[in-house]
C-alpha cells in the first residue's frame, strides 16, 4: 500500500518576498555569465570600519560599504560558490516549508565537489558566516531563510504566550523555567496575557536559578530572564518586544567586568557584526542594574571577592571606552572605577554575604532606590 505523502503547505507572502530574492540573485549571475564577464555579488561589510552609532535611534546602524566576491578569483571563488549554495539549501527549505537549524545547514550543504578532494565546507566556523552574510546580500533574515540556532535562555514569570498554537503559562514553568524559542518573531510567538510590571535579565543561568528558587519574580512581580552568557538573536529579539510591545521597563543584571559590561551593550544598541539587525533586536532604553564597580564598597564586600583584572581586560575595558556609545559621563566614570579597583567581581560573590542576599538586598535596593545606569 502507497503510503501518500502530507501536503507541503503554502507559501506565506513573506516566504514569496524571500524566494523572490534568492531568485533576484541567482539572475544576476546568470545575466553576468551570459555576457561573458567576471560573476560577481556585493555584500555589505560586517566590521567596525562600516558601522555607526545613530544617536537619535541610540543604536549601532550598518553602513554602505560593500566587498566584492567575485568567482573568476583564487581568493574568493571558494566563498562565491558557498554563497550561492547556501541561497540554494535556504530556497529548497522555503519550497518545502522546512526550518532547520544552522547546524544542520551545515551538513546540508556539506559535500565533496565532484572530482576532487575538496569539501564545500571544513568547519560550521565556514558556513555561519556566509549564512550572514547572505542575510545582508539579499536583505532577508536569517529566520526568513528558515533558519535558526539551539535555543538558548530562559524565563519565568506572569505572561502567558501563545507559541504556534499551544498558550503557555510561563507562572507554571517549575524550577527549570520555560526554554526561550529561537524565533521570536509575533508570527509564531504571540504575548496572550501579562501581569509583570518589569523584566529582569541576568547574564548567567546559576543566578537565575538561584532567584528563581527565592521566588523573586513573584514576590517582585516581574519576568525573571537569563540569557547565558552572551544574549542569541531569539534572547534579543524576544526582550525586546517585551519592551515594545507590552511597555515593560527592562533592567540588566552582568557580571563586573568588561564582557559583562558588553553584554549589556549588545542588548542596548546592538552589535557590530550584527549590526543590520539592531532596528529588530536592540533596547535602546535596557538599564544597567549592576554589577557595578562601585558595588564593593557601597555593599561592603571583602576582598575574597575580588578577581584581578587580567592585561586583556584592562585592554577590553580600553577599548570599550572609546566606543561612542560609551561616551557618556556616566558611563566613563563606571568603565574607569572597574579599572581604578584593578580587579573584577563576579555576581554570584553576593553569596558571601549570604544564600538570599541577591534577592532580597541587593536586587530590592537597587530597584528602590533607582540605582542603575541607561
Amino acid at each position: 500500500m502507497a503510503v501518500k505523502k502530507a501536503p507541503v503547505p503554502a507559501a506565506s507572502d513573506k516566504d514569496k518576498k524571500t524566494l523572490a530574492k534568492i531568485e533576484k540573485l541567482a539572475l544576476a549571475a546568470l545575466q553576468t555569465v551570459e555576457k561573458k564577464e567576471n560573476p560577481h555579488v556585493a555584500i555589505r561589510m560586517r566590521a567596525l570600519s562600516n558601522v555607526s552609532f545613530n544617536e537619535k535611534k541610540r543604536i549601532i546602524e550598518l553602513g554602505q560599504k560593500t566587498q566584492t566576491r567575485e568567482f573568476f578569483n583564487v581568493s574568493m571563488a571558494r566563498k562565491y560558490m558557498q554563497t550561492f549554495l547556501v541561497a540554494q539549501k535556504c530556497r529548497e527549505l522555503i519550497e518545502a516549508q522546512k526550518t532547520i537549524t544552522i547546524r544542520q545547514m551545515y551538513y546540508m550543504s556539506k559535500h565533496t565537489v565532484r572530482g576532487s578532494s575538496e569539501n564545500t565546507f571544513e568547519d560550521q566556523g565556514e558556513s555561519d558566516p556566509i549564512i550572514e552574510d547572505l542575510e545582508v546580500g539579499i536583505d532577508a533574515l536569517r529566520e526568513e531563510l528558515h533558519l535558526y540556532a539551539n535555543k538558548k535562555g530562559l524565563v519565568a514569570g506572569p505572561l502567558v504566550v501563545n507559541d504556534t498554537g499551544d498558550e503557555i503559562d510561563l507562572t507554571r514553568m517549575g524550577r527549570g523555567g520555560w526554554g526561550i524559542p529561537s524565533i521570536c518573531e509575533n508570527e509564531v510567538l504571540k504575548f496572550v496575557r501579562n501581569k509583570a510590571a518589569f523584566v529582569l535579565l541576568v547574564e548567567k543561568v546559576a543566578v537565575w536559578q538561584r532567584l528563581n528558587e527565592d521566588g523573586f519574580w513573584r514576590k517582585h512581580n516581574c519576568i525573571l530572564m537569563t540569557s547565558e552568557g552572551q544574549a542569541a538573536r531569539g534572547i534579543r529579539r524576544f526582550l525586546q518586544r517585551l519592551a515594545t510591545e507590552l511597555k515593560l521597563p527592562v533592567y540588566v543584571l552582568v557580571d563586573n567586568d568588561p564582557w559583562g559590561l558588553y553584554i549589556y551593550s549588545v542588548l542596548k544598541q546592538g552589535s557590530i557584526n550584527l549590526a543590520y539587525e539592531s532596528m529588530r533586536m536592540a533596547v535602546p532604553n535596557v538599564r544597567f542594574l549592576g554589577m557595578s564597580a562601585f558595588d564593593y564598597k557601597k555593599f561592603e564586600l571583602t576582598p575574597a571577592v575580588q578577581i584581578k583584572l587580567s592585561k586583556e581586560d584592562i585592554a577590553r575595558a580600553e577599548q570599550m571606552k572609546a566606543y561612542p556609545w560609551f561616551k557618556d559621563k556616566k558611563w566613563q566614570r563606571e568603565i574607569d572605577a572597574l579599572t581604578s579597583n584593578g580587579f573584577k567581581m563576579e555576581v554570584d560573590s553576593f553569596l558571601t554575604k549570604s544564600v538570599t542576599f541577591m534577592a532580597e538586598e541587593y536586587i530590592p535596593k537597587k530597584l528602590r532606590d533607582k540605582d542603575f545606569l541607561q
